[in-house]
């Protein structure tokens, strides 16, 4: 909890709602702001035991005591005690939480103002989805599944957008989710798709592994509309038939009994579109050998480099960034 802008709210027996605004300078007891209070109750209210409270910040109070709103990811830590703090006593007299806690990433602000699913109303769809997999209750999992493109297409098809798919009831479990294109030449028994563990299948997965399309973690938008000259190209005789998507589940209760149908919803357009849509990545490959950041450095810059060899391979036709 070092370093974390923390606000303390609670409702006394006469239902007056208070809250206040504190640092923590080191992981122990968090200091009330000695600066500006920017932290500001509206209404609360405490039935059968349970606190609601309703309250108001700045994103940026450009306060060194407060951590600024930003898009995306934020990390949020939650924690609650049994007894109110007294405010005449001195520093609110705060009761330790004990284990009483526990801590979210969550998305406070987009990054751009995504589209809404209704640009997409009346056009095919198909789902790279998960059916009912039950988490293991383990801390962390990886899972892989391999899905084939949709043969309902005699030709190639554009998608024009997708949608990524979690179960409002695993939020709290699902942390990120990729999309890897397979290799064309990869062959499968489509009765029998592989479905496991990353590292349980990895041998028969190989093939899917370097090509990465989509990457969502908790913060990105869930929605994506692609630029109007240029379609996502699946399915008919489009040469990649088959797509890996791998789930990474964060379970650090361990809990158990959770079963999951979280994936990736594309939306076909009705005619195909100028431009195929193709994705390049560009960086290191993480692991052991390729990315290895010493310990105790403030800064660490990886230079990654492209031969020519590898372009003249894999890019044949002019590549357009849009």
């Amino acid at each position: 909890m070092k370093g974390a802008d923390i606000g303390v709210g609670w409702v006394d027996q006469k239902g007056s709602v208070y809250i206040q605004d504190r640092y923590a300078f080191a992981n122990e007891r968090p200091m009330v702001d000695n600066t500006t209070i920017d932290w500001f109750a509206l209404q609360g209210r405490e039935v059968s035991g349970w606190t609601v409270i309703q309250f108001k910040r700045l994103l940026d109070t450009c306060d060194l005591m407060d951590v600024p709103i930003k898009s995306g990811t934020n990390n949020l830590i939650f924690a609650y005690g049994l007894a109110d703090p007294i405010p005449s006593e001195s520093n609110g007299e705060i009761s330790y939480h004990e284990n009483r806690r526990g801590s979210r990433a969550l998305s406070l602000r987009s990054y751009a103002d995504p589209p809404t699913e209704d640009i997409f109303a009346g056009l095919d769809y198909f789902d790279f989805c998960l059916n009912n997999y039950v988490v293991p209750s383990t801390e962390t999992t990886h899972h892989c599944k391999i899905y084939k493109a949709p043969s309902n297409y005699l030709v190639k098809r554009h998608a024009v957008g997708h949608k990524i798919i979690v179960d409002v009831a695993n939020q709290d479990l699902v942390h990120h989710l990729l999309m890897y294109e397979c290799d064309p030449t990869a062959q499968f028994d489509d009765n029998d798709l592989p479905d496991d563990l990353c590292d349980a299948i990895y041998q028969q997965t190989a093939s899917c592994a370097y090509n990465g399309a989509i990457v969502w973690d908790v913060g990105g938008n869930d929605m994506v509309a692609f630029p109007e000259e240029a379609g996502y190209p699946m399915g008919g005789d489009f040469p990649i038939k088959y797509y890996m998507v791998q789930i990474h589940y964060n379970n650090p209760n361990q809990l158990s009994n959770r079963t999951d149908s979280s994936g990736i919803r594309f939306y076909i357009g009705k005619e195909l579109r100028q431009y195929d849509l193709g994705y390049l990545t560009l960086g290191t490959i993480s692991t052991p050998r390729a990315l290895a950041i010493p310990p105790k450095v403030e800064r660490f810059i990886i230079d990654s480099y492209c031969s020519a060899t590898a372009t003249m391979v894999n890019m044949t036709r002019c590549l357009c960034l849009i």
